[in-house]
């Protein structure tokens, strides 16, 4: 399912207009990305979390010339499953 996907299934299920289904999916997706960018974590008990791991820079390799390469310290986004996700997909 993708974006569109969910809108549309958000506006049959909860028997609003498309406009209010976009509106609230990209409320929920902007806001879960606010928390992510401000380091914060997002856990929905039972479905999944979701948080920033944070690596340091270190000096690596080329691997076609082999000169050494300058990596910077970053932070990126990463997703768990909860245990509740994790039985239901495997039924």
């Amino acid at each position: 399912m993708n974006k569109n996907g969910l809108i549309e299934a958000l506006r049959e299920a909860g028997g609003i207009s498309k406009s209010e289904a976009r509106k609230t999916v990209e409320l929920f997706f902007d806001s879960m990305a606010d928390a992510l960018a401000k380091g914060g974590r997002v856990e929905i008990r039972g479905l999944c979390s979701f948080f920033v791991k944070e690596y340091k820079g270190y000096t690596g390799r080329n691997p076609k010339s082999g000169k050494p390469v300058t990596v910077k310290a970053k932070r990126l986004p990463f997703f768990k499953s909860g245990l509740d996700l994790k039985t239901r997909v495997d039924r």
